[in-house]
């Protein structure tokens, strides 16, 4: 038997429910991983909500370390006692123990602890991508990123000022400005009580930034649009605010010649060659004291109903954890 956390429901945190369940051994390309460590993310309440459906009941959380315990008849590359860490579905990373696809886990090297590794796949492939896949950023380059004292924008803005970027960051709150500049922002905003269109045109003396990276979605889209340079590039990865609605070609897109994006993880990562190449990538990043993680909170998995709580009253304000 196994504690996992199921939703039979759409809803709010009240409709996360720990399950006593039984488990069973792993199928030929599986492992059984027992977790040391589980991420929280802001996407997991939106498949909570409803907002990104999903088939009820079913487990939820998509980021978690842990040991390999039992292992498949033909798992290869892997074995009992490794420990591992994946991003991704399927679903049921809340969860004391559970079984997994070989392909899709990345093994730790000894400099990363399962806590660490839990809170970074998601968040620190994310950087990857938005980086050097997405929009390729090069030396000098003056960026705009939203949210920059989340979860994904504290590791974000030190990888791209590692990078040599000009980092412009917006946060949504006073106390999140000194966050923001720890972690690299050459310029914070707090878009909550100031104009970010005028202070990005005025630290780019008018020539607005090649790409924004926005998180926010609804609340931020339109002014992540002036924020743009012609020709430049609107990522928009996330939608913490609200999706973005009515995106039209003639009003946003031609009169800069814009390109617009979608990103998913999934999409840059459809085998394990390139999501063993990126987190290896990763892991240096964080070896290396590139990129510098320190965790904000932890939670036992009977507190989720809290965890999801403070997820969306934004009192997270950094990489937070389950420990099962």
């Amino acid at each position: 038997m196994t504690r996992v956390v199921k939703i039979e429901k759409n809803g709010g945190p009240e409709v996360l429910e720990i399950k006593e369940v039984n488990i069973e051994d792993p199928q030929a390309e599986e492992v059984l991983i027992e977790q040391k460590a589980i991420a929280l993310n802001y996407i997991d309440t939106y498949h909570r909500t409803g907002s990104y459906p999903l088939p009820l009941p079913t487990g939820i959380g998509l980021e978690a370390a842990g040991v390999i315990k039992k292992i498949g008849s033909k798992v290869k590359g892997l074995s009992i006692g490794d420990r591992v860490a994946y991003a991704g579905a399927p679903l049921g990373a809340y969860a004391e123990k559970r079984v997994y696809p070989a392909d899709k886990l990345v093994k730790l090297p000894d400099g990363i602890n399962e806590e660490i590794a839990a809170c970074i796949m998601t968040k620190g492939l994310t950087t990857y991508y938005l980086l050097y896949k997405t929009f390729s950023v090069k030396s000098n380059d003056t960026i705009l990123f939203h949210a920059a004292a989340g979860g994904v924008g504290q590791i974000f803005c030190q990888w791209a000022k590692s990078l040599g970027c000009k980092v412009i960051g917006t946060v949504g709150s006073e106390e999140k400005i000194s966050i923001a500049k720890k972690n690299g922002c050459d310029l914070v905003i707090n878009y909550s009580n100031e104009n970010f269109v005028e202070k990005v045109k005025d630290f780019t003396k008018g020539n607005g930034v090649p790409v924004v990276y926005d998180g926010v979605g609804e609340k931020t889209f339109e002014d992540s649009i002036a924020c743009l340079k012609n020709t430049g590039t609107m990522v928009s990865f996330g939608n913490s605010s609200g999706p973005v609605k009515n995106v039209d070609v003639k009003k946003h897109i031609a009169p800069k010649s814009l390109f617009f994006t979608r990103p998913t993880l999934g999409h840059y990562f459809p085998n394990k060659e390139l999501l063993r190449e990126a987190a290896d990538i990763l892991f240096k990043q964080i070896e290396y004291g590139k990129v510098k993680i320190k965790i904000f909170k932890k939670y036992k998995l009977e507190d989720i109903v809290q965890a999801h709580k403070d997820l969306e009253a934004r009192k997270i304000i950094g990489p937070a954890v389950i420990i099962p």
